[in-house]
């Protein structure tokens, strides 16, 4: 499989995400957790440093190694990617965030937040009170099993690309600065599973975030932010145009007479 079929496209196009599994290669997926533990051993983890690498990457330096983004750029990840966005107009990845997310001291559930990447907290690169569009999708790539809910699962609400169009057109992009990503949405949150080498590739727009970890594993996993050639030039434009940037989908949809009668 080298394209998203059209059930995987429609999926897209109303969630806001899909599942795909199988991506990566096992051999791929144990070299980076080879290195990612690596890393962990031999650099270990300023105590000051851990919110920020929380809300950013852990193993600073590590993700922009061929290890991490081969995973990406060296598997059939970046053909399915490159599918919905339209042939020759995806960039490479120069890195990718290694996603870890540790056991909670205990095993006490809470509920995730979301939130829309770009709205900035002052520790994830971004000041507070300033927003930022700078990716067409994630794609979240599984390093381990994760076969059951509140294991640091990634986690969305579906449908809140769109919820979320609808809201900036009225209220215009800077909204997100505010934190309106943060009001009652419209749909149950859904904490992915899988195995180590699955998928999960999302639009830019939808809610979401990482499940608390009440299990006795780490969640490991590496999340890459797909860039549309045109990513810079269309900007903030694209959150209220939200196919601006995937016409590998519209197509789809079109010759199928969908798009028009979805929007």
């Amino acid at each position: 499989m080298t394209q998203l079929n059209r059930q995987q496209m429609e999926q897209l196009f109303e969630d806001g995400y899909v599942i795909i599994p199988g991506v990566i290669p096992r051999l791929m997926v144990e070299e980076a957790r080879r290195a990612i533990n690596h890393h962990l051993g031999s650099e270990g983890m300023p105590p000051d440093e851990l919110p920020k690498m929380g809300a950013t990457t852990y193993c600073p330096g590590l993700g922009s190694q061929p290890v991490i983004t081969d995973l990406f750029n060296r598997s059939l990840l970046f053909a399915l990617c490159e599918s919905a966005v339209g042939e020759g107009n995806l960039l490479a990845a120069g890195s990718g965030q290694i996603a870890l997310r540790f056991p909670r001291a205990t095993s006490d559930r809470v509920e995730p937040k979301g939130h829309i990447d770009g709205r900035g907290t002052g520790i994830n690169g971004i000041p507070k009170g300033e927003f930022r569009r700078g990716f067409t999708m994630l794609a979240v790539v599984l390093l381990a099993d994760l076969p059951e809910p509140y294991g640091g699962n990634f986690t969305v609400w579906p449908g809140t690309h769109r919820f979320f169009e609808t809201i900036f057109r009225e209220h215009g992009p800077a909204a997100l600065a505010e934190g309106i990503d943060t009001m009652e949405l419209p749909h149950p949150a859904v904490q992915t599973t899988g195995q180590a080498g699955d998928v999960v590739i999302t639009h830019h727009q939808i809610v979401h975030s990482a499940a608390p970890n009440c299990s006795p594993n780490i969640r490991y996993a590496a999340i890459f932010r797909g860039r549309h050639k045109d990513v810079e030039a269309n900007g903030t434009d694209a959150m209220t145009d939200i196919w601006r940037e995937w016409p590998g989908i519209r197509e789809v949809l079109e010759a199928a007479g969908d798009v028009g009668a979805r929007r």
